[in-house]
């Protein structure tokens, strides 16, 4: 393994992605650790440490901590991520929209300057929410117009860089960029998460089963993680052969092959869509004019994470997302009438019409357990957080208070060991992993997967 590691240093230009990636990564870590001008960062730490599992603490794991902590990237990437969610369902909803995407390059850095464009408008919009719950919270050393403009200011030009950032390293670095800052964030946390551990283990937390708990729990997740590579390597692979043709003299074609169709298409994009969309209401919910107003304040309120009805949004989402993604992703149509130009086809299945709705029935089902495969990963893991509020079912939630308190309210782990992060990490991991076992096959260097083939390197560096 380390040899195949040291190979990715063998190739000058994947030794410069990677080294570029890492440096990017580095600075926005760094940035991480600029505070917002006139916050009072004991009050906030103590804001926090008392709604620990709370929207807060959502809207903070995709902001890689920095919202805790109200640095300059506060906002993290969510404004960009949601106006790529606008943008891709306008794509299909609106024709002139669509038509711009067909015309190549062109269109799509159109679509791309006009995502940044909207960015840019929402996170003046979320800084001016965040300004006005920092006041309203008493968090402000020098409350007033002066520092609304400047947090305005300062927020939206951190997010503006994230989003800068993050298109570097998609161009010119290894992997996605935005799902690293994500990565990034997340793992950063990893140190807390270990010490918060061995600090139960210290103190007994769960009395005499403290060890045995810990041992569960370190079990369950390698489990979990096992799973999740597992899912993300499977794959629906459909028969093709290839017609016969007569070029000059030589006969070619007529050879076996397949069309590999992911289980999971869309990777960690499902859960973080999901998660970007159900932020709004966890923002407007801090709102004065919300919590005021006796119709939108329940409603608020029950839109909590491990709340029963943030959670059953939270499983339509992922699956309406995740079929969302693949549509866009995967185009049967498309893909049939290509296999026509060829003079491809799938055996026992006529080429045209039949090819395209034998394609896209497949890819609905393998998408449903996808999406399914998604929700388990995100949802058994809050049990061990926060458990599921039943209790506060409306109406009816006095029915399940007699239900354990683990259910309710979990076992208080770290967030580091939730669903959402772990799947990032590990999606985001394996992904990456993958673009850089491309890059060394393709310049004839061993892969990391045993089914990469041993292809021997150049000995020199």
């Amino acid at each position: 393994m380390l040899e195949k590691f040291l190979n990715i240093f063998r190739i000058p230009d994947l030794r410069k992605r990677v080294l570029f990636t890492a440096a990017i990564l580095a600075v926005y870590r760094l940035g991480a650790y600029i505070p917002t001008p006139g916050v009072d960062g004991n009050r906030l730490a103590q804001l926090f440490s008392s709604q620990s599992g709370s929207s807060l603490d959502l809207m903070n794991l995709f902001g890689g901590g920095n919202l805790r902590r109200m640095t300059i990237f506060a906002l993290g990437i969510m404004p960009y991520i949601t106006a790529s969610i606008i943008f891709q369902l306008l794509t299909v909803v609106y024709q002139p929209l669509a038509r711009i995407e067909k015309e190549g390059e062109l269109g799509r850095r159109k679509i791309t300057q006009w995502t940044r464009y909207v960015t840019v408008l929402l996170g003046v919009l979320q800084s001016i929410g965040i300004a006005a719950i920092l006041t309203k919270q008493g968090l402000v050393l020098n409350p007033g117009i002066g520092f609304d403009l400047l947090t305005v200011l300062t927020l939206t030009a951190g997010t503006t860089f994230i989003m800068w950032l993050g298109e570097q390293i998609t161009d010119r670095g290894i992997g996605n960029g935005m799902s690293l800052l994500i990565f990034a964030g997340i793992v950063a946390g990893l140190p807390n998460g270990v010490i918060e551990m061995i600090q139960k283990v210290q103190t007994d937390a769960w009395g005499s089963a403290t060890v045995i708990v810990v041992g569960l729990v370190l079990v369950g997740m390698a489990a979990v993680v096992t799973f999740i590579v597992f899912v993300e390597r499977s794959e629906r692979r459909i028969p093709i052969q290839s017609a016969r043709r007569i070029i000059g003299r030589r006969m070619m074609g007529g050879q076996s092959s397949h069309l590999p169709l992911r289980v999971n298409a869309g990777g960690v994009m499902p859960v973080i869509f999901a998660s970007s969309i159900l932020s709004a209401p966890l923002l407007l919910g801090q709102m004065d004019w919300v919590r005021n107003n006796r119709l939108l304040a329940p409603l608020t309120d029950a839109l909590h994470p491990g709340y029963p009805w943030y959670e059953l949004l939270d499983m339509l989402a992922i699956i309406f997302f995740a079929y969302f993604y693949i549509s866009i992703v995967m185009k049967p149509d498309d893909i049939a009438d290509n296999f026509r130009k060829s003079g491809s086809f799938i055996p026992g299945i006529r080429p045209g019409k039949r090819t395209s709705d034998f394609i896209n029935d497949i890819l609905t089902r393998i998408t449903l357990v996808g999406g399914l495969y998604l929700i388990v990963i995100t949802l058994v893991p809050t049990f061990l957080i926060s458990g599921i509020r039943f209790d506060k079912i409306w109406l009816i939630g006095r029915l399940f208070e007699s239900l354990p308190p683990w259910i309710t309210h979990g076992f208080g782990f770290n967030f580091y060991f939730g669903g959402t992060s772990l799947l990032i990490v590990v999606g985001v991991a394996m992904d990456t992993i993958n673009q850089v076992e491309s890059q060394l096959i393709m310049r004839h260097y061993e892969g990391f997967s045993p089914r990469s083939g041993r292809i021997r390197g150049r000995k020199a560096w």
